[in-house]
Parts: C-alpha cells; sequence; structure tokens
C-alpha cells in the first residue's frame, strides 16, 4: 500500500493544493454491521412482492441509494413507470419490516476498534447512510454514542438526493464543522458510495466486505479487503497522513 502515491494522485483527481484530513466519514450497512446479506434477501423479497425483480447481487450493486430511490429506479427500468416517493414507499416499508424480523445484525469486526483509535487519535468522526430505516438509525446511535451523535450523522431524511450523487456527503462535511473536501477521509463499502464520496472530492477508502468484484471499487483512493485489514493498518495510515499534512 502506497499511500504517498494514493495522496498524490487524490490532488491530481481533484486539482486541489492540500491534503489535511481531520475528520473520517463512515458509511453504516457494510462498514459499521455485517447487514448486507440480510439487506440483499429482504430486498428480494419485497420488490418481488410488488411485481418487481431485484436479485441479491443487484442489492449489492444498488447499496447506498436511498431506499426509495432504488425501488423508483427499479419500476422505471422494468415497467416504464415513474414513481411517486409516496407510491415507492410501501415497498421499503415492506423491505424495512422484513429486515427488522431478521434480528439484528453484528458489529463488522474490527468497526468499533476503529472507532476507538480515531477518538484516542483526536480525528472527528461522522456516518453517512442512505437508510431511512428509523431502528437502525437508533441503533447506530446506541452502538457508537461514545464517538458520534445525532449532529454528525447523515441519513436519507438529510437529503434529497442519496448516493451515488455528492449531497450525502457534501452533507457530512457539513455536519463535521462545514470541513472542505480535502479536510476529511471516507470509509465505503459500496460502488455507489464511493462514487458519492469521489464525486464530493473526498479521499476514498474502500472495504471489500461484499461479494461483488473488487473492480467496482476502483474509484477508491485505497482499497482494503476488510475493515479488520483496515483497523490494523490504521497505525501505519494515520502516521503517514499526518506527515503529509505536516510538510
Amino acid at each position: 500500500m502506497d499511500v504517498q502515491s494514493s495522496i498524490k494522485h487524490y490532488l491530481e483527481r481533484t486539482g486541489f493544493g492540500r491534503f489535511c484530513p481531520k475528520a473520517v466519514l463512515f458509511d453504516m450497512d457494510g462498514v459499521l454491521y455485517d447487514s448486507m446479506p440480510r439487506h440483499a434477501v429482504c430486498w428480494v423479497k419485497a420488490m418481488r412482492k410488488f411485481g418487481l425483480d431485484m436479485t441479491e447481487q443487484q442489492a449489492y450493486e444498488y447499496e447506498g441509494m436511498r431506499g426509495v430511490e432504488t425501488i423508483q429506479l427499479l419500476a422505471r427500468l422494468q415497467k416504464g413507470k415513474e414513481l411517486t416517493e409516496e407510491e415507492a414507499q410501501p415497498v421499503y416499508d415492506e423491505k424495512s419490516r422484513l429486515f427488522h424480523l431478521m434480528g439484528e445484525a453484528p458489529l463488522m469486526p474490527g468497526a468499533m476498534e476503529l472507532m476507538q483509535a480515531l477518538k484516542a487519535g483526536g480525528w472527528r468522526i461522522g456516518i453517512v447512510t442512505g437508510s431511512g430505516q428509523r431502528p437502525l438509525i437508533q441503533r447506530v446511535l446506541s452502538d457508537f454514542q461514545e464517538f458520534v451523535d445525532q449532529q454528525h450523522l447523515v441519513t436519507a431524511y438529510d437529503v434529497k438526493h442519496g448516493k451515488p450523487a455528492p449531497d450525502p456527503y457534501l452533507m457530512g462535511l457539513q455536519k463535521a464543522g462545514n470541513l472542505q473536501p480535502c479536510e476529511a477521509i471516507v470509509v465505503e463499502n459500496a460502488p455507489l458510495g464511493v462514487e458519492a464520496a469521489t464525486a464530493a472530492g473526498i479521499f476514498t477508502i474502500a472495504v471489500n466486505s461484499g461479494n461483488l468484484p473488487e473492480s467496482s471499487l476502483k474509484k477508491a483512493d485505497i482499497l482494503f479487503d476488510s475493515m479488520t485489514s483496515l483497523t490494523e493498518a490504521w497505525n501505519e495510515l494515520s502516521t503517514t497522513l499526518q506527515y503529509n499534512q505536516e510538510k
């Protein structure tokens, strides 16, 4: 892992004259929770109930979008129908109902340890999710209450356009203290989330925690094969980032 080269390429890509990160913005599903296999199963069942086709693979591909936007997209592609958010909401409600019947997904290995390392290092921490499921939102605020509060959490209710639009991460920068893109790092696992973060101009670390090929995350600045690998490498990585700031 050549972090200095990654930083150089990031600065060339964005045109920024500096990179001085002080905040880390996390996606939720597939990063903080090992929840994507459950989400995928529930998406397939809910879509089928309402006459739409979706595979588990597509659930990973569309991960990060606001739920109603995913439903609107498939309705447009498969039926040529433009659904309003109100028309799409019952499908999302059914998906949410099925998901909560499955019980709580476990924390992603390494996630809590990385949060602890960030706090000890004085980093600001935020969470940026496309979820609109209120029980999940309350759970993440409870599980990570030592690190994040409501003021530093972006959900589907905070933006009109979800990932892959940059809006969620631009809102994350705002909630982190009106930061510039070069003052933050994103941790993502989803192709659309990586696309959103890079579109916002933020240095992006991808963790390949799903069943997608690594090539789907190629827009990220650095790629790890798991949250555990990122956590184990954090001390070295953060030291390089601090050295970069000092120069």
